[in-house]
């Protein structure tokens, strides 16, 4: 059934209906863009940016001569209308990479606040973010020792939350808080900087069960870039 006067948030949602109940199972490709031009009885721009919008969700990847494939049916990455903070950075058109520093299998000590949040062992990934070739996020993921056997090169090529997603890790909800920290001389080294202190964010991800299923610690040299957190009206 055709319809009219479609914008794009309207046909990103209804792809996104049809991702959900299965008409467009993981692994298939949507139709073309001329197809659901002709489906929506829209213009191309407003398909693309239908489908940038599920792209940016994580939802399907689109390749040039390929098509767009469904990646997932389970919208992990949007638990609330808070764009994530590397979206923000790119779209305001500054260069953000990431590095994948180390990963390691980790056993925690009981006055740990990673062992009181996770238990006795886990995995620990450490990554750098660097914006415009400079160090600015330094990570410390720690995550269920049931990711123990996912290689380095899985935690370098996909998304954090879409790994855990694909290993049966689902979450629910996010628990941030944040404190300004002075900065530990390896610290200072990583993030290749003078300054005596940052902004730490620790992030409790919770899954299905209530139990926490990610403890990270992010430290932020905010003198290079305040941290910004973007909402949808």
């Amino acid at each position: 059934m055709r319809r009219k006067s479609v914008l794009y948030l309207d046909v990103a949602e209804q792809i996104k209906a049809d991702i959900m109940n299965g008409t467009y199972p993981v692994g298939s490709l949507l139709p073309t863009e001329a197809e659901l031009e002709q489906l929506f009885d829209v213009s191309k721009i407003t398909v693309r940016r239908a489908i940038e919008l599920l792209s940016s969700e994580e939802l399907v990847e689109k390749k040039s001569g390929k098509g767009t494939t469904v990646l997932s049916n389970r919208p992990y990455n949007k638990l609330s209308k808070a764009g994530t903070f590397t979206e923000y950075l790119n779209d305001s058109g500054q260069k953000v990479s990431k590095k994948i520093l180390n990963l390691e299998k980790m056993t925690f000590t009981p006055d740990s606040p990673v062992y009181q949040n996770l238990g006795e062992k886990g995995v620990k990934v450490s990554r750098l973010y660097t914006l415009d070739d400079q160090p600015y996020i330094y990570f410390n993921y720690f995550l269920p020792v049931s990711l123990s056997d996912v290689p380095l090169e899985a935690f370098e090529k996909e998304s954090l939350y879409r790994l855990m997603d694909q290993h049966g890790i689902e979450i629910i909800k996010f628990e941030d808080s944040f404190q300004i920290v002075e900065l530990t001389a390896d610290q200072q080294k990583i993030l290749a900087t003078s300054e005596k202190s940052g902004l730490k964010r620790i992030r409790k991800s919770i899954g299905l069960s209530g139990k926490i299923v990610e403890f990270s610690e992010a430290i932020y040299n905010t003198a290079l870039h305040p941290y910004v957190i973007e909402y949808e009206a």
